[in-house]
């Protein structure tokens, strides 16, 4: 069991933080995403990255990256309460935001140990050519089945929508 909760960092002091987990020899791992409804495959997927290091650091997409990736209706809950749910997580130890599209640059200052991403982004990992090339690991995780943030938000629209239906000719009786 984790000693403490995990400590949310901006950039400057995230990249002071890795010298430090150096120094002390600990193996520095990362991963990213939007994050925006939690679920199961999260969890399980964080477990995983968190078991091939000492450290794992989780960078959000700050709310107006995942407009731009996701579209305006997205993120469903705002970039600190994501935050605030990453930091009571027993497998990250770190949580930080970033602005860009990708987190390159987030990882290319960082340059963490083990990079993981999805097997749904095994096609493009960003920061993949600087961890290799800095002699670091890159893994795509398989996903859990059944699980996805938007597979889940269409269903709840979809019942929703469905039980609005159902009420309405009863609205009208």
């Amino acid at each position: 069991m984790k000693a403490a909760m995990a400590r949310f960092y901006a950039r400057e002091d995230l990249v002071a933080q890795r010298q430090e987990w150096k120094s002390e020899g600990k193996k520095v791992v990362f991963t990213n995403g939007c994050y925006d409804i939690l679920h199961p495959g999260h969890i399980r997927l964080l477990e995983r990255a968190r078991s091939l290091g000492d450290v794992l650091i989780l960078a959000l997409n700050t709310d107006s990256s995942v407009q731009r990736l996701k579209g305006p209706s997205r993120p469903f809950f705002d970039e600190r309460t994501r935050a605030e749910l990453a930091l009571h997580l027993e497998a990250v130890d770190a949580v930080t935001l970033f602005d860009e599209d990708t987190p390159r640059e987030l990882i290319a200052a960082v340059l963490p140990d083990v990079l993981v991403k999805g097997a749904d982004w095994a096609h493009f990992i960003a920061g993949r050519e600087e961890v290799e090339a800095a002699g670091g690991e890159v893994h795509a995780l398989p996903l859990e089945p059944g699980y996805s943030t938007t597979d889940i938000a269409a269903k709840i629209i979809g019942r929703y929508a469905a039980a609005s239906g159902l009420a309405a000719p009863e609205q009208g009786q």
